[in-house]
């Protein structure tokens, strides 16, 4: 097995490793050559963990998609048919794409790019930075081969980011975006050579060209980050920001409220359900400073659409129900805030954290995250009893509820009181000491 292979394997986690042998065998099915690439194989080599899977396929990657689908009860989420690409989501959560090896044209900067059908190489020479232009085969006659035409292996071991054209901020101008929060995300600097091409770009004016919908689509993952405040200060430093949303640069960008989400999130635990239902809270943060109507400007300039609007303008009232189920005097055991934050949406949770000013809500919805859920996953293997029912089913599901409630219910044992240590003996002075005097 390759190294890279192993490395790879090292780095996914279970549901994952299952998803990438799905499309490995779905791509047999339909005959076509598969590849990792991306963000996948970028985040594997500098250490990271991997967040979404990005496949890519010599050949006709909707009809791949689809086999996936059909195979793995997955579902597609998106799908850009110019580009051929589809995003696809798993039932564990998992997230990937898969996308045609192309090749890609622009007549002036911004415009949508003329794509036609490419070899792996081609692909990997038309992308954005180096670090994004790596590949590994996932084709049985050379699983484990790695492609790396732009020497991006070399800039992820130097952490630094450096664009792969001289001609590639004119052609897709929404890379100056990218290059900062992928900056800010990893941590790498800027290729002196790069940092030219972008003063350059930034000299022509290309920002401009940026469509309001690539703002939205950048925005979007901003807020999925670890650390969207950073980002924005970034981009507001550049001033990117008041280039391609002016209405939230400078004193408008909500610093303090965006840097308060950040820790919140630090606080719930990571997959891609939770990145997710980030966005909500992300935009609520971000457009708080606003007003009324400035928001509404927003909303229309940007072309953000209605289901991602409703996740923020609908939060508000969507939390109520769980912060009045919080503050309940009912509540007076472990097991009553485990059961009602484990099922609750995790949106509603982080905006309660975000933005509740009831005292026993913020000390539940934490002593939850810090405590209860803590003491849950600890629990041994070998401490887990035999439920009665099938896994899944009511009957089983009750009584791990029940044991679940018991172990966070019961008080800790006491320590046993130690009687205080008898007090010295008196002194005794010699008689001969005693005479003296």
């Amino acid at each position: 097995m390759s190294d890279y292979v192993y490395m790879l394997e090292s780095h996914l986690s279970p549901e994952q490793n299952r998803v990438v042998a799905e499309v490995m065998t779905a791509a047999g099915e339909v005959n076509a050559n598969l590849f990792l690439t991306g963000g996948a194989m970028r985040d594997m080599l500098a250490g990271f963990r991997i967040r979404d899977l990005d496949f890519v396929v010599e050949g006709n990657a909707l009809k791949l998609a689809k086999t996936v689908c059909d195979r793995a009860d997955a579902s597609i989420v998106a799908a850009d048919e110019n580009r051929k690409t589809a995003d696809l989501l798993f039932p564990a959560g998992v997230t990937a794409q898969i996308a045609m090896s192309r090749q890609e044209k622009y007549g002036r900067p911004g415009t949508k790019a003329q794509v036609t059908p490419a070899t792996i190489q081609e692909d990997l020479r038309r992308r954005d930075f180096t670090c994004n232009a790596i590949a590994l085969s996932l084709n049985r006659a050379s699983r484990g081969l790695l492609l790396d035409p732009m020497n991006g292996l070399a800039d992820v071991e130097r952490r630094e980011l450096r664009a792969v054209s001289a001609y590639g901020f004119y052609d897709d101008p929404t890379r100056l975006l990218r290059m900062v929060r992928l900056r800010v995300r990893l941590g790498f600097t800027v290729e002196e050579r790069t940092r030219m091409q972008i003063a350059n770009a930034r000299e022509a004016g290309v920002e401009a060209a940026i469509s309001p919908r690539a703002v939205w689509a950048e925005l979007r993952l901003v807020s999925a980050e670890d650390s969207p405040s950073e980002i924005l200060r970034a981009l507001d430093d550049e001033g990117l920001l008041s280039a391609c949303v002016p209405a939230l640069a400078g004193a408008k960008l909500n610093l303090a409220g965006l840097t308060k989400l950040d820790k919140i999130n630090r606080l719930v635990p990571e997959d891609a359900w939770t990145r997710s239902a980030r966005l909500g809270p992300f935009l609520y943060a971000l457009l708080e400073k606003l007003t009324p109507k400035e928001r509404q400007a927003i909303v229309k300039t940007l072309e953000i659409p209605k289901h991602d609007v409703d996740a923020w303008q609908k939060l508000e009232a969507r939390s109520k129900k769980l912060e009045t189920a919080l503050r309940s005097p009912r509540i007076r055991k472990p097991s009553h805030v485990y059961r009602i934050v484990q099922t609750a949406p995790v949106d509603e949770v982080v905006f309660l954290l975000y933005h509740s000013a009831l005292k026993p809500v913020q000390e539940r919805l934490r002593s939850y995250y810090q405590k209860y859920l803590p003491a849950v996953q600890e629990i041994q293997p070998e401490e887990w009893p035999v439920f009665e029912g099938k896994p899944g089913s009511p009957k089983h599901q009750k009584a791990r509820d029940e044991f679940i409630a018991n172990r966070l219910d019961r008080r800790p044992p006491r320590k046993p009181v130690e009687p205080p240590p008898p007090p010295p003996p008196p002194v005794v002075e010699p008689v001969a000491v005693r005479r003296a005097r």
